[in-house]
């Protein structure tokens, strides 16, 4: 999967800024918000951005998720 251009300045200015804000923080405090920055700006990267892929996206999904609760509903229950 490639990951668009974009995504990098935006992770290393929100890197930096974090760093920036977080001097002097306990070494887990920093840890933690630097994994939810890279979380948040690669959530572009994991799901498509261009509206009729993301419609497909979604409509797969849905289907996906009918067709689960109807086989769920469909299995026989525990015996008497």
């Amino acid at each position: 999967m490639a990951v668009p251009s974009n995504l990098v300045p935006a992770s290393v200015t929100a890197v930096s800024g974090l760093a920036t804000a977080m001097a002097g923080a306990p070494w887990w405090g920093v840890v933690i918000c630097l994994v939810l920055t890279l979380a948040a700006t690669s959530v572009q990267a994991l799901f498509p951005q261009d509206s009729p892929d993301r419609l497909t996206w979604w409509t797969n999904h849905r289907e996906h998720r009918l067709l689960r609760r109807t086989h769920r509903d469909t299995r026989p229950g525990p015996p008497a």
